[in-house]
């Protein structure tokens, strides 16, 4: 009856006499590749993917597959009696006999326990092991992923990383001379199948030689194999039960794309461990009392029954099968996806090696084993970690790499990747290293990935079963244009051309704009308006920002790029911030939707009750406590216009101090010259150069105004129009003041000169610049239209990158004076000021605050 319903289903399922050999699919992998991604992976047009490590997109007859299954069925709860509840036991069991089947793990020897992910059954065997009565001791390999890590925190009889494949070797050939261990407990060593930072393949030997030197050294020795990154291109062979590890734990989405669900794999014999394990949950016991007595008595059929807490994810293990059957059909095994993949990162990583800038000196920095050789199934996988190098050997920031890339629809990895070890021992960090970067703010995502002359992470590329040649020649072509500085470029940065000079002529400030809330449209100040200026920049800049109803989290355009079509404008009149949403694709774009909300800082009117504290908004990294409107009109209409659930929030005007965050630019070191040693009257408090003055910022980024010269843009733009690109508007730059040079200079412009600039006057007021804006994609994003483009980044990255990060335009703050007079009113700025260049410290008046 099953065997019918299966086949009106039209799957295809394994059966003991069929063989890896027969593919019933009409293309022939790898051969049609090409054909085979165009028909089942309609995600990969138009982008390369080279993150297979992370996740492996799903095909699309998978989906469909999976689909059938789901109209054509009802299925129940398992733990019923019920028809539907028993086609899906029954439909479970068979899934588990195919995973078995799909490793060759014998069923009289082995169970499948299916659990959320790799890391979930990493934790289940942690369980088992941390109940035991003399707890256990934990032995990790360098090259782990963190979940396998994590476990140390729990090993009550010590832990330990081997930091070599050599120091593996002799911990097992001495444990069987040394007879009975050092303590009565269990002992667990763990260690990836594949390094999932650089794909080095480590021996699956090492868990039949532990067994084998536990039982002469009398040790209760097990093994843990992470298989998870390297079943995703490879088979694993678990047929000879004895030199197989005990436990191995896998993610089906590193495989297959879909569905979300991972397997513990366990040796029937070394299951008992995990007996041990003290919770118990609905669907492992078969009696609990409660009442009066407290006492359970566990199933004991399965090792899996005494596993799997609660209702199994049913439909989950249901689109497994359907993914076992899409995934064989198109690809037919692991054997020939191990095949394919090895022969594309021979290629890339022979030709990442072999690159070299004009001067001679390599490009790429690659972390390969030495143990492990490309092309070799055996020993490495198809996984690339590297860094880049510029021609003078300084690092290329790999956040500047992973932007580019994403301009150039290459999606890749970069950072710590989750192994801990394994970028400690490739780029050669101490603790004492990791704990300082800590210290100094460096984080997981953080873009400060360049500290003490070191990378903090590495790029990674990575191929998968769909992945072709075209990938490989995509991110070669690349590499080669943004990052090897040939003859020609090196000749012409190391000219004297190249040196910004020191304009002759005079600079006005051409506009000045507001960004009221953060990431959004900019409102240009009226000419002829005087506007005041604050330590946290112009008036209402960055006062407001939109945030996650759910995380509360700020929004920026560089994820939500619509946020460029929302209008805000001031209307000092009505006493309102006026609020449009202009599309310029609409019918009407004009007669868009419109809110106001009250200038007024008072809660009340931004729908808070008095009293309120206000709620811990993440900005660029900062918690910040904000005042989040709880009026419906307001959130209804930012969610309208994103697409997300949303609401506008406002810094707080009873924030302690000024601000409760600070300026975060630093002068560039290829800016600056040296400073001296003192300023006398340039610091009310201290003489030394070591005083810092915090300057103030709203929900700006980084400082409190950007200024970009117009001489600047206006070169940049020559250079995208050499290369056949769309201009740049000054829009996109996202900068307070705009300053440009005076009808005199036309044909005798300074572009970059404000790279040299340290103090400025404008009209009245004096500035400090505080270091170049570094700059990401989100210049790409049309502030007319919020569509993505290529530049000015692309151009950018090949002319303004300063040790290793795109710079364009200057961070910068109001100089307030110590010295007050009665006279003394608001600071302003106002359109056609005069712009001066203060050399020198000594043109600064007496009582000046400066950071330094």
């Amino acid at each position: 009856m099953f065997a019918e319903y299966r086949d009106s289903l039209g799957l295809r399922w394994p059966k003991p006499t069929e063989t890896k050999a027969q593919c019933p699919s009409s293309r022939c992998y790898p051969q049609d590749i090409d054909l085979i991604r165009k028909e089942q992976y309609p995600m990969l047009q138009d982008t390369t993917y080279l993150d297979y490590a992370g996740t492996t997109p799903f095909a699309k007859a998978l989906i469909e597959r999976f689909s059938t299954d789901m109209m054509s069925n009802l299925f129940g709860n398992p733990h019923s009696a019920s028809p539907s509840s028993q086609l899906s036991t029954q439909r479970i069991e068979d899934v588990r006999l195919r995973v078995l089947r799909l490793f060759n793990a014998d069923p009289a020897e082995f169970d499948v326990v299916f659990v959320a992910n790799a890391t979930a059954g990493i934790k289940l065997v942690m369980e088992g092991f941390q109940a035991h009565p003399k707890g256990f001791w934990f032995g990790y390999h360098k090259d782990s992923h963190t979940s396998l890590v994590g476990v140390r925190e729990t090993a009550t009889c010590g832990q330990r990383c081997f930091t070599s494949d050599s120091e593996v070797e002799r911990w097992i050939a001495q444990m069987a001379e040394d007879g009975q261990g050092a303590n009565d407990g269990l002992e667990l060593f763990a260690y990836p199948g594949q390094s999932n930072m650089n794909g080095r393949r480590l021996p699956l030997d090492w868990c039949r030689r532990l067994r084998e030197s536990a039982a002469v050294g009398h040790r209760s020795a097990f093994s843990l194999l992470d298989a998870a990154a390297l079943v995703s291109t490879s088979p694993l062979d678990l047929s000879n039960s004895a030199k197989a590890p005990d436990f191995t734990v896998v993610s089906f989405y590193k495989i297959f794309g879909f569905p979300d669900l991972g397997a513990l794999i366990l040796r029937k014999e070394a299951g008992q461990v995990l007996q041990q394990r003290r919770y118990f949950g609905g669907g492992t016991v078969d009696m609990v009392v409660s009442l009066q007595e407290q006492w359970h008595a566990r199933k004991d059929r399965h090792l899996h029954e005494q596993l799997e807490d609660g209702t199994l994810p049913i439909h989950s293990i249901l689109a497994l099968d359907a993914a076992l059957d899409t995934h064989e059909s198109i690809f037919c095994s692991l054997e020939k996806i191990s095949s394919h993949t090895a022969r594309l990162a021979r290629r890339l990583y022979d030709e990442l090696s072999a690159l070299r800038h004009g001067n001679g000196e390599p490009v790429c920095a690659i972390y390969k084993d030495s143990t492990s050789t490309y092309g070799d199934p055996q020993s490495q996988g198809p996984i690339i970690a590297f860094n880049i190098r510029n021609s003078l050997g300084a690092w290329i920031s790999n956040t500047e790499l992973e932007k580019l890339a994403a301009i150039k629809s290459i999606q890749l990895r970069t950072g710590g990747v989750c192994n801990p070890g394994g970028i400690a021992s490739a780029l050669q960090l101490a603790p004492w290293e990791m704990k300082r970067n800590f210290s100094a703010g460096q984080r997981c995502a953080a873009e400060n990935d360049i500290m003490g002359g070191k990378p903090t992470g590495v790029a990674r590329v990575s191929f998968g079963a769909m992945s072709t040649q075209a990938d490989v020649e995509k991110f070669l072509s690349f590499i080669r244009e943004y990052f090897v500085e040939s003859k020609v470029f090196l000749d012409q940065t190391f000219s004297s051309s190249s040196i910004p000079r020191t304009s002759e002529g005079h600079f006005t400030v051409e506009s000045l704009t507001i960004y009221p809330i953060k990431s959004c449209a900019g409102w240009k100040v009226p000419p002829k308006t005087p506007w005041d200026i604050r330590g946290e920049g112009l008036a209402w800049d960055r006062e407001w920002c939109l945030v996650h109803q759910g995380t509360g989290a700020a929004l920026s355009q560089k994820r939500y790029p619509r946020m460029a079509l929302i209008r805000p404008s001031i209307d000092f009149t009505k006493g309102v911030l006026r609020v449009r949403l202009y599309d310029a694709k609409a019918a009407e774009p004009e007669s868009s939707q419109e809110i106001a909300v009250p200038l007024s800082a008072d809660p009340k009117y931004f729908g808070i009750g008095t009293g309120s504290n206000g709620q811990a908004t993440q900005v660029c990294g900062d918690m910040v406590t904000a005042h989040m409107s709880n009026l419906p009109e307001v959130s209804e209409f930012f969610t309208k216009a994103i697409g997300i659930p949303c609401t506008l929030a406002r810094f707080p005007s009873d924030a302690p101090g000024p601000s409760m965050r600070y300026s975060k630019a630093h002068l560039q070191p290829y800016q600056v010259a040296s400073l001296p040693e003192q300023v006398p009257g340039s610091f009310p408090h201290s003489e030394s150069r070591q005083s810092i003055v915090k300057r103030p910022i709203l929900f700006s980024n980084e400082s409190p105004l950007l200024i970009i010269s117009r001489s600047s843009l206006n070169r940049l733009n020559e250079q995208i129009k050499e290369r056949g690109g769309k201009a740049a508007q000054a829009e996109v730059f996202r900068a307070n003041i705009v300053v440009s040079e005076e009808p005199s200079a036309y044909g005798n412009e300074s572009p970059y000169v404000e790279d040299s600039w340290r103090f400025l006057q404008i009209g009245t007021q004096l500035f400090q610049i505080l270091g170049s804006c570094r700059r990401c994609q989100m210049v790409c994003i049309d502030q007319k239209t919020a569509e993505k483009n290529e530049e000015p980044f692309s151009t950018l990255a090949k002319t303004r990158r300063f040790d290793g990060k795109i710079f364009f335009g200057q961070h910068s703050c109001h100089l307030p004076s110590a010295i007050k007079s009665q006279s003394a009113q608001h600071p302003t700025v106002m359109v056609g000021d005069r712009v001066n260049n203060l050399e020198d410290y000594q043109e600064l008046p007496k009582g000046v605050i400066v950071n330094l």
